[in-house]
């Protein structure tokens, strides 16, 4: 499983020109997944992703989390973060999770992030999506496991 978070003032996200999610000051979390991911792995990204300290506190120091700040999430699938850009000039995307496995995980994930951390703005999956973020800092993470 692979995450890019991004610090965010604000993002929205479209659907063939209808705006379907938004948030607010927070992050913006790309999700994808590949063979031999599961739910505890799940568990542990969303886990780091709202622990992790990336938010100013009053010095400027980076030192506050998600929670710690109020934060929202926006979690948007993402298979094209397992392409593998390294032969020919098309990315091979085969260690990307197929669409029926994937979007369990997806929405396994959707739920995690409910729990710790209230709403999740979401995408929808297996869609052409529009996004549109106001990138704070700008801050990004990736994290994998």
């Amino acid at each position: 499983m692979r995450a890019v978070v991004q610090r965010i003032n604000s993002c929205k996200l479209s659907v063939e020109g209808r705006e379907v999610s938004s948030c607010g000051f927070g992050y913006l979390v790309l999700v994808g997944f590949t063979q031999g991911d599961s739910e505890e792995k799940a568990d542990y990204i969303v886990n780091r992703i709202v622990n992790m300290r990336i938010f100013r506190n009053k010095e400027g120091k980076l030192d506050l989390a998600l929670k710690d700040v109020g934060g929202q999430v926006m979690c948007v699938s993402n298979f094209t973060i397992y392409a593998d850009p390294t032969t020919g000039r098309r990315p091979n995307f085969s260690h990307a999770l197929a669409h029926e496995e994937a979007i369990g995980l997806y929405n396994y994930t959707v739920k995690k992030f409910r729990e710790l951390v209230g709403d999740c703005a979401e995408g929808v999956f297996g869609e052409y999506m529009h996004l549109e973020s106001d990138l704070d800092g700008p801050v990004t993470v990736i994290f994998e496991k």
